[in-house]
């Protein structure tokens, strides 16, 4: 059996997203991407690049990974690119996407000659999703990324041939429908001038919720008005991955200070970042636990503490049907996107092994970390 904490995820799982935003691919003749930064375990690249048709970047890492793993369109913005970054990043990218006029002027002469369609990230300035993670907010005011309708005057479009646009956190086709109003209002011209869109990422495109008929006409509308644009894409992450895995953690110690606490061999800080990031936003992350409710919704209520010595390494408070015991196993949800890709090996604490269930149903080690996985990188 695997020593926790370990991460597992099911390919079946991942197919079945993979199948829904094909068909939106298809109905509304748009393009796909996976966003790196979301997930990035290229053993399943080859199940993904199947109905993808490409990934984004936001580095020369992440673009390299893309161009060997992926072996498809990549699309690379970072909000600045460096001189010692950008030829390999030529190298790996389809598309370069940049976040100002100035780093485009900065690094066009590099570009002349190169098989690259060029483009620019514009800021709407329509902030829906601060309502649900403002600390993500990419139209958060006094936002550094995009360029606002402003910049734009006297500016040459020479060379640019596509706009991006990203807006959204974990949101429905709703918050989309306000923002491409907003960008059509104040970009107009110069989508006119453009041959492809990217509409960014943050789409919950496989939550069961969403009004994919919604998104699918919302993108043939935008297509109709601008016979221009060849090409459509959106860049979702967590619609890629959505519910298809899981971490795994052992229960250490029980203790009693006011309330029941079972310590775990996780660490909020190391493996579940985003917990601790969006502690004080208006809907915080607070990952669900298999077999377990909210505190007071079973009969035995237990704060869950990390195995880090830091103060705040609380994962949260949560109820479970029977006494927890050490050696107990507990199950988190949902753990693909943002979890294995902003692990970390702080206080020592060893990164989780990560399992692969194949669509088989046979399950592998894909890798296993330890003590030189922390001190190779220090």
């Amino acid at each position: 059996m695997t020593k926790t904490p370990y991460f597992i995820i099911d390919e079946n799982a991942i197919e079945d997203n993979l199948r829904i935003l094909d068909d939106v691919q298809k109905k509304a003749g748009c393009r796909i991407l996976l966003a790196l930064k979301a997930y990035s375990m290229y053993s399943t690249f080859p199940l993904i690049r199947k109905y993808l048709y490409g990934v984004c970047a936001s580095g020369l890492n992440e673009a390299k990974l893309g161009k060997e793993e992926f072996g498809k369109e990549v699309h690379t913005y970072s909000p600045g690119f460096t001189e010692d970054d950008f030829p390999g990043i030529m190298k790996c990218s389809s598309h370069i996407v940049f976040n100002s006029f100035s780093q485009y002027e900065k690094f066009k002469p590099m570009l002349k000659g190169k098989d690259i369609k060029v483009g620019l990230r514009v800021n709407p300035e329509k902030s829906v999703a601060g309502s649900k993670f403002g600390v993500y907010d990419p139209c958060t005011k006094d936002s550094r990324l995009g360029i606002t309708a402003d910049h734009f005057n006297g500016k040459s479009l020479g060379g640019i041939t596509g706009l991006h646009f990203h807006c959204l956190c974990e949101q429905g086709v709703e918050p989309l429908e306000k923002v491409l109003k907003e960008f059509q209002k104040k970009f107009d011209p110069y989508i006119r001038k453009m041959t492809w869109v990217n509409f960014g990422g943050g789409h919950h495109i496989t939550k069961k919720d969403y009004d994919r008929k919604k998104l699918v006409k919302l993108i043939l509308d935008f297509k109709k008005r601008y016979p221009n644009i060849k090409q459509v894409y959106l860049e979702p992450g967590e619609a890629v991955v959505l519910n298809s895995g899981k971490m795994v953690v052992s229960v250490l110690d029980i203790l009693h200070n006011r309330k029941e606490i079972a310590i775990v061999d996780t660490s909020i800080e190391s493996h579940i970042l985003d917990a601790l990031i969006t502690r004080k936003e208006p809907s915080p992350f607070v990952p669900e636990i298999l077999g377990a409710g909210v505190p007071g919704e079973y009969k035995h209520d237990y704060l869950l503490g990390g195995v880090s010595c830091a103060a705040g390494d609380v994962i949260g408070e949560y109820s479970f049907r029977k006494k927890l015991k050490v050696g107990d196993k507990i199950t988190f949800l949902d753990m693909a996107h943002y979890t294995m890709v902003k692990t970390s090996t702080f206080n020592g604490v060893n990164l989780p092994a990560i399992m692969l269930k194949g669509k088989n149903g046979k399950t592998r080690t894909i890798r296993k970390f330890g003590y030189s996985d922390f001190r190779e990188r220090l």
